[in-house]
This record gives C-alpha cells, structure tokens and sequence, in this order.
C-alpha cells in the first residue's frame, strides 16, 4: 500500500514531463507558422505599397498640339477690264455688225442691203477707233482698208452684175472678216468673249 502514493507521484512528474515536452513541441510547431504569417503580412504589405504608389501616380499627359493654321491663299489674279467698259462695248458693237454683214447673201438684189450693212460696220469702226485713242492703229486702219475694197467692190456689183462681180463681193467680205478679226482678237485679252472673232 506504501507504493500507491510514490507511483501516484511519479506519475504526476511524469504527466508534468510530458506537458512540458509537448508545449515545446507545439511551441516548436506554431513558432514557424506564426514567422510564416508575419512574413507573408509583410511581404504583402510591401506589395499593396508597391501598386498604390504606382496606380496613384498619374501619367503624364501631353498637350495636343495645335492644328497646323491653313495657309493663306495666293493672292488673286488683278481683274480684267469691264467687258461693259466703253472699249470692249463699242468692240462688241462691231462685231455683232461685221457678223450682220458677213452672213449677207451676196445677189444684184441685195447690193443695197450689203451697202447698209457695210455703212454700220464703218460707224461702229469709227467708235471703237474713237475709244482706242490711237491704240491698235494698225489693225484698225486694216479694217478700214478692207472695208473700202468692199465699197468698191459692190460696186461694180451694182453697175455691173456677173459672176465675177458677185465673187469681187464675197472676196472683199472675206477681207472685211479677216481684219475685223484682227482687230477684235486684239482686245480680246481685255475683253474676254465679248470680241469673238466673227465669221466670214
């Protein structure tokens, strides 16, 4: 019955050994778990540091640059004289009557007719030349010229009707339309379409 109390005891020394062997074990086993976790909070602290400061920093924003201004336009051509100004009208004058003239049908019947018309063609001539004030003689004096040839030309038509004094008369209309086209071409840079060249 002696042997109860001492075993009792030793079992108690040995219970309390094996508490305490097993808190330094469980000690043991936890202690690296718990650096693990520590580390790891760390470690992700240092990471969610990393990505706020770069996600905060804003990029750089550049300034669009601005569009390049149109460049200005040439400046325009210096206009061409009024074709209503009094030179280019008195040309048009004569040419709408040259035209008259030239379209006549040549014939005995129609010498007075071409005589008219020829009248017109002198007097528009006279005030074109009047305008010009000595500009493009020449050509106008080539009008002139041919203006006379037909003159004579009907002429004979009138004292003498033939063939050959019908063909005198288209030749010498022929002369008129060439110099009128002349004169007219001559203007032409001035007054644009208002001295088309007429037809013979």
């Amino acid at each position: 019955m002696a042997m109860g109390p001492a075993q009792s005891g030793a079992g108690v020394a040995g219970g309390c050994g094996l508490d305490d062997e097993a808190n330094a074990m469980r000690a043991t086993v936890t202690r690296p778990g718990r650096w693990r976790l520590v580390a790891a909070a760390f470690a992700a602290g240092l990471f969610l540091a990393a990505c706020s400061s770069s996600s905060t920093s804003s990029p750089a924003t550049s300034s669009p640059s601005p569009s390049a201004a149109p460049a200005p336009t040439s400046a325009a051509a210096a206009p061409l004289p009024s074709p209503t100004s009094a030179v280019c009208q008195a040309a048009a004058d004569l040419r709408a009557s040259v035209d008259t003239l030239t379209h006549v049908k040549i014939g005995k019947g129609t010498a007075d007719e071409i005589k008219s018309d020829l009248a017109d063609v002198e007097a528009k001539l006279t005030a074109l030349t009047a305008e010009l004030h000595g500009e493009f003689k020449a050509q106008a004096s080539a009008v002139k010229s041919a203006l006379n040839t037909l003159k004579t030309a009907v002429s004979d038509l009138t004292d003498h009707p033939s063939t050959s004094t019908v063909k005198g008369v288209t030749t010498a209309l022929g002369g008129v339309a060439t110099a009128a086209s002349s004169l007219l071409a001559s203007l032409a840079p001035q007054c644009g379409s208002a001295t088309t060249s007429p037809s013979p």
